[in-house]
């Protein structure tokens, strides 16, 4: 089912961090959420690299000017390609992982005829996959047709320079504060792809209030430790 209205607060544009080299990506996302005569988008990258956070937040922008958006995940769909074919009234879908429908005929049939049907009613398609177009086992010929008419653009995954950034933006966006030092140990240790660090970041922020502490070691081995 898509995504209910109350989108999650910080998968805007505002918060997206990209490396230097894929602002082209964020740009045309940007003009396709808001601009109802943009091309469509097919952008991919690694896992943590933002694909989600980007789809969402061109969901939020999109209503931002009062457009009806959808954020849908098309792994989901495997077990129903209908599902696609009921989709409707949005004037931008934002579908992510579309490399899960690579390969599943029916699948690849009812997203084919999802781009005909947006396209008659002038709505807006974005894309996510986790491989460019070329490299995504697509068995529907006019389906890779339909997509190559996208623009096409791709996500880098965050250095550990900017993820530390970042993390360190989270942290005094709560009022909290991270030292140097903590990081190196938390880097070291944990899942480094922005998925995982945000919803860590989360873990630790309900554990600091919950606690009154302050984020330390000490205070993260234990959180790691499961005894949070």
């Amino acid at each position: 089912m898509p995504l209910a209205l109350r989108w999650p607060p910080r998968q805007r544009f505002e918060h997206f961090r990209c490396a230097a080299g894929d602002a082209p990506t964020l740009a045309a996302v940007q003009a396709l959420a808001t601009a109802p005569s943009a091309p469509w988008v097919l952008f991919s990258g690694p896992p943590g690299s933002g694909k989600t956070h980007l789809l969402i937040a061109a969901c939020q922008a999109a209503q931002a000017v009062g457009r009806r958006a959808q954020y849908l995940n098309a792994a989901r769909l495997l077990a129903d390609a209908n599902a696609l074919r009921a989709l409707g009234g949005a004037e931008l879908l934002a579908l992510d992982d579309v490399h899960a429908l690579a390969g599943n005929r029916d699948a690849e049939h009812a997203l084919f005829d999802l781009y005909n049907r947006l396209r008659a009613e002038q709505a807006s398609l974005l894309l996510a996959a986790a491989q460019p177009l070329p490299a995504l086992a697509l068995g529907l010929a006019d389906l890779r047709s339909r997509l190559g008419a996208c623009v096409q653009s791709t996500l880098s995954a965050l250095d550990e320079t900017a993820r530390r950034a970042l993390m360190q933006e989270w942290a005094g966006a709560r009022g909290l504060q991270v030292e140097p030092a903590v990081l190196d140990w938390l880097f070291a240790r944990a899942a480094r792809d922005l998925g995982s660090l945000h919803a860590l970041f989360e873990r630790m922020d309900r554990a600091a209030l919950a606690e009154r502490r302050r984020i330390t070691i000490p205070f993260l081995r234990t959180l790691l430790a499961g005894r949070d």
